[in-house]
Formats: structure tokens, C-alpha cells, sequence
């Protein structure tokens, strides 16, 4: 009986994918038809049930990509239980969190260095005047801190700002005061390369860069030169219309209410109004597998290019000089003590992912070119579930439905 649900449900998401479709967006297949055992990729319907039944998140959508083909797209659960229960579906817009940092700035970003605009190993201090470097605090000795450092988390830059303390000295809504705060203020915490600090002021310090180069916002630029060359329906910066509709709900406030449509992240909300290199970007499950088809196809589908093939190759590597233990590409995670979420299945070299604190994830794998975009809201309606655990185990199950390439 499952078995023959799970081919009804394939079968009618082929009828609307073939009605409903663009040129740009991607097409169901059948998980056969990819080299994949529909069997054992529905065993992910448990898996997530479960994670909803405990309490964990309010709902999911759950996107798999092959190639270039979705091969399952599935909704659970409800999409907002507070102020009213309403229904997940797979249309519903996430709010991704860190997730903006990949498919936002890095994508972005990368876009310059393959302009000629910017190099990896230039000094930020060279679009950031006054952009302090790492200071021996014995010796004296002096290190700046250079783009491909921000990109990999090996800045030393601190994690984040104590944004109560901020507003209270400079105000809200000031991305200025911010930028400057972080360059002549935030503490470096280690000689840049040699260890790895998680630090969302890495992407606001990106984001400042590439509003310098360009003279556009960051969410300006990635709007026009990734979103919407890939033909996305529903992901941007500042949700308004019927993305906005379609939002899903994060962290209930003070006034009983949750956000919609509004970044969950504080910085980012509350100091960059939304236009921020940390968080920022919503979308939905099928947009998203067009960027990662995108991405495991050499940077472009269906004849809708946003980086070459040797930039996708630089972005997905961990960098040599880098201490051996940190693990990051560019961007995004590959093999450091974050990288959970991948399982214990896929590559372990060459699968990028990156997960977001509202509860999304992304996770690649370039060899296989299997993709697995879980999107959750776990902060909904309070900041208390978790899903590190749900992540991998969808990840394992993704992988070993996969009998042959």
C-alpha cells in the first residue's frame, strides 16, 4: 500500500510539474528514472513525522534533486500554529537564515572575482578603509585580513554583536555605524588562517565589499544577477506580495505575534533592515533546487548561467593554507565539526552544505550531484526546537536510495 501511495503522489506531482513548470524551474522525475529506490527515499516520511510528532519543528518541506530533475517534494505538517494552524505546503517561503550567506552573498560575491573586481587574497582594509588586522598582542605582529578569510570563517573575527548593547550606543537601523563598528572595533581573535571562528560579521564585512565595488545593495545585486537570471519565483530579500503570502512564520514577539516576512536574525532585522550578508534571503524548497542544480551542474541549468565551472570547483574546495582542521569552502561548510548535517553517506570531500538557525539546510553532493534541501521553522513559535539530528538522518537516507550513478 505504501509503495503504490508513494507512486500516486509521484505521479500527480509529474502532472503539475508539467502543467505548472517554467522555463527556468525544475521538473519532477521519478526516483527510478534518476537512479534512485522510491522505497527507500520514502523513508524519510517517518523520519520527519516523528521530528513533528516530538515537537521538534511545526512542519517541513523536503526537496530532492537529481541532477537537474526533483525527484521528491513533499510538505509536513503546519506551516504556522500560532496565531492560527494552518497547513504546510510546498510553496511555503522560509526564512533561510544563515543559509543567505551561500546562496546570497557567496554566490554574489564569487560573481566579482570572476568580473576581475575583486581577488580572494586582497586585504579587506583595500574596499574597507580603516579595516583593522589581526594584532600580535605580545609580539606586535601584524596580519590583515583578507577576503578569502571572511569567506572561510578563519578571520578571527568575533561570531556576532551584543545588538542590544549596539542599538542602545548607536541607534537602530544604521548599517554604517555597523560596518565601521566591525572594522575598527570588533575583536580579531587569532592570526587569520590558523583557526576557525563561525562569525556572522564575516558576511556583513562581504556584504559591505561588494556594496562598495558594485555601488548596489547586496540585496539589489543578488536579486538581479542570481535570482532572477535563474528565473526564481519566490526568493529575494524583504518578502513583499505574494512571496510575503506565502512566508512561513518564525519567532512569536513581544506582542504576542510572530514574525512574518521579516528576517528572524536581529542583526540583520534590526540594524541592516533586512539588506544583510548574514541572513535575509527568503525562498522556498523548489527555488532552491534550481540553485543547487545550478551549482552541481557547473554553476548553470538550463541555459540560466551564474558562475562558471571553475569558480563552482574554487567554491566547493577547502583552501590549502587554511589550517587542516577547519574544514570551510568558500561560503560553505565542507568537512569542519558543523558539517553534520551531510550524514555519513555522501562524500566526505566533496559534498558542500550549510544549515540556517531558523532551521533550514542545504546539503550537495558534486559526485553524485544528489541534492537534499530540508526547510524547517523550528523557531516557530518559540526559539526551542532542534533538527541537527533529523538533518542527518534525512541525509543517510537520501544517499542510500541512490543505486547507481
Amino acid at each position: 500500500m505504501k509503495q503504490l501511495l508513494n507512486l500516486c503522489y509521484l505521479s500527480i506531482a509529474l502532472l503539475v510539474s508539467s502543467c505548472c513548470c517554467n522555463e527556468s524551474g525544475l521538473s519532477m522525475a521519478t526516483p527510478e528514472s534518476m537512479g534512485m529506490n522510491s522505497d527507500k527515499l520514502a523513508l524519510v516520511d517517518d523520519v520527519i513525522s516523528n521530528a513533528i510528532a516530538e515537537g521538534a519543528v511545526p512542519g517541513a518541506v523536503l526537496s530532492v534533486v537529481r541532477g537537474d530533475k526533483i525527484v521528491y517534494l513533499k510538505a509536513y505538517g503546519n506551516k504556522s500554529v500560532v496565531p492560527d494552524t494552518i497547513p504546510m505546503t510546498t510553496e511555503t517561503v522560509f526564512d533561510l537564515a544563515s543559509v543567505s550567506k551561500c546562496v546570497g552573498t557567496t554566490l554574489s560575491f564569487l560573481q566579482l572575482v570572476e568580473k576581475g573586481k575583486v581577488r580572494l587574497t586582497d586585504n579587506v582594509s583595500m574596499y574597507i578603509p580603516d579595516f583593522a588586522p589581526w594584532v600580535d598582542p605580545e609580539t606586535g605582529e601584524k596580519r590583515d585580513i583578507r577576503i578569502i578569510d571572511l569567506m572561510t570563517h578563519t578571520s578571527g573575527l568575533a561570531p556576532y554583536i551584543a545588538t542590544n548593547d549596539f542599538i542602545a550606543k548607536y541607534g537602530e537601523a544604521c548599517p554604517d555605524s555597523l560596518i565601521k563598528h566591525i572594522a575598527t572595533e570588533v575583536k580579531r581573535n587569532f592570526k587569520p588562517t590558523t583557526d576557525y571562528m563561525y562569525s556572522c560579521l564575516n558576511f556583513v564585512t562581504l556584504q559591505n565589499v561588494l556594496q562598495n565595488v558594485t555601488g548596489e545593495k547586496l540585496c539589489d545585486y543578488a536579486q538581479a544577477n542570481v535570482f532572477d537570471v535563474l528565473g526564481l519565483k519566490h526568493t529575494c530579500y524583504n518578502p513583499t506580495g505574494e512571496t510575503l503570502a506565502l512566508c512561513a512564520p518564525t519567532e512569536v514577539q513581544e506582542d504576542g505575534l510572530p514574525l512574518v516576512g521579516k528576517v528572524h536574525d536581529p542583526m540583520a532585522r534590526r540594524i541592516n533592515l533586512g539588506n544583510s550578508g548574514n541572513a535575509g534571503v527568503f525562498s522556498n524548497a523548489e527555488d532552491l533546487s534550481v540553485i543547487a542544480a545550478a551549482i552541481m551542474n557547473g554553476g548553470a541549468v538550463h541555459g540560466h548561467r551564474i558562475l562558471g565551472d571553475l569558480t563552482i570547483e574554487k567554491m566547493i574546495t577547502v583552501p590549502e593554507s587554511n589550517a587542516p582542521h577547519v574544514g570551510r569552502a568558500l561560503g560553505w561548510d565542507n568537512r569542519s565539526d558543523a558539517a553534520g548535517l551531510k550524514g555519513d553517506l555522501f562524500s566526505s570531500t566533496r559534498t558542500i552544505c550549510h544549515t540556517g538557525y531558523t532551521g533550514t539546510a542545504m546539503v550537495m553532493d558534486m559526485d553524485s550531484k544528489t541534492a537534499v534541501i530540508l526547510l524547517t521553522h523550528r523557531v516557530h513559535p518559540q526559539d526551542k526546537g532542534g533538527v541537527g539530528r533529523l538533518r542527518a538522518l534525512v541525509s543517510n537516507i537520501v544517499a542510500g536510495s541512490i543505486e547507481n550513478e
